[in-house]
């Protein structure tokens, strides 16, 4: 099988490469940032592609929305380092085929390509450091759109009052959301802990 893959970091790029050659797979481009990425799906509307969440121009997730947009028949595997609920939620809303986690890929890699080849999806567990959490994450814990608008709100820096004067709503109001974002995220109520999360995610955050 012809395979697409992409990563920001040459050794794991190359290390991609040559396990799956290895492994009888053809990688007919490989790309260091997003847009080259989702050039060469475009190109070559492989089977698969197997993408960086976080990579320059755009992320993985970003690719996968436009592949979407697009209607390309390309299956979209995801190998990240993050564990969020949030974006196994939007992995999920934008019917990504596999997720995996980096420190893992080795030892799933192989089955999660199968597992597609069969009509499947794969979803690690290893996702989930708590069995509650990938319960949460199945019921259906993303976020709306009003969560979605403060979190980049709150990426920007803006405080509790801002964001309630920008959106025209009461400090409440806002307050509120924070809270609910907090357990969909399954982050810890310390203080900050939202900030923290939304700078560090901002390439993810749409």
């Amino acid at each position: 099988m012809k395979l697409v893959i992409a990563d920001d970091h040459p050794l794991l790029l190359k290390g991609l490469k040559d396990f799956l050659e290895e492994n009888g797979y053809h990688i007919t481009e490989m790309a260091n940032d997003g847009q080259k990425a989702f050039d060469a799906i475009k190109k070559h509307i492989p089977p698969m592609a197997i993408l960086d969440l976080e990579m320059p121009s755009m992320t993985g997730i970003e690719i996968a929305k436009a592949c979407k947009e697009a209607k390309l028949d390309t299956k979209i595997i995801l190998f990240t380092l993050h564990r969020e609920l949030y974006i196994y939620q939007q992995a999920k809303e934008l019917n990504i085929s596999g997720y995996l986690l980096k420190e893992f890929a080795t030892e799933e890699l192989l089955h999660c390509i199968e597992q597609i080849q069969l009509g499947k999806e794969y979803f690690s567990d290893k996702l989930f450091l708590k069995k509650q959490d990938k319960n949460l994450a199945q019921e259906g814990g993303s976020l709306t759109p009003s969560e979605k608008k403060i979190l980049r709100l709150i990426a920007e820096g803006m405080t509790t009052k801002d964001i309630a004067d920008r959106l025209f709503v009461a400090e409440r109001t806002v307050e509120k959301h924070r809270s609910n974002i907090i357990n969909k995220l399954n982050l810890d109520k310390k203080h900050n802990s939202l900030l923290v999360w939304a700078q560090k995610n901002k390439g993810i955050i749409f």
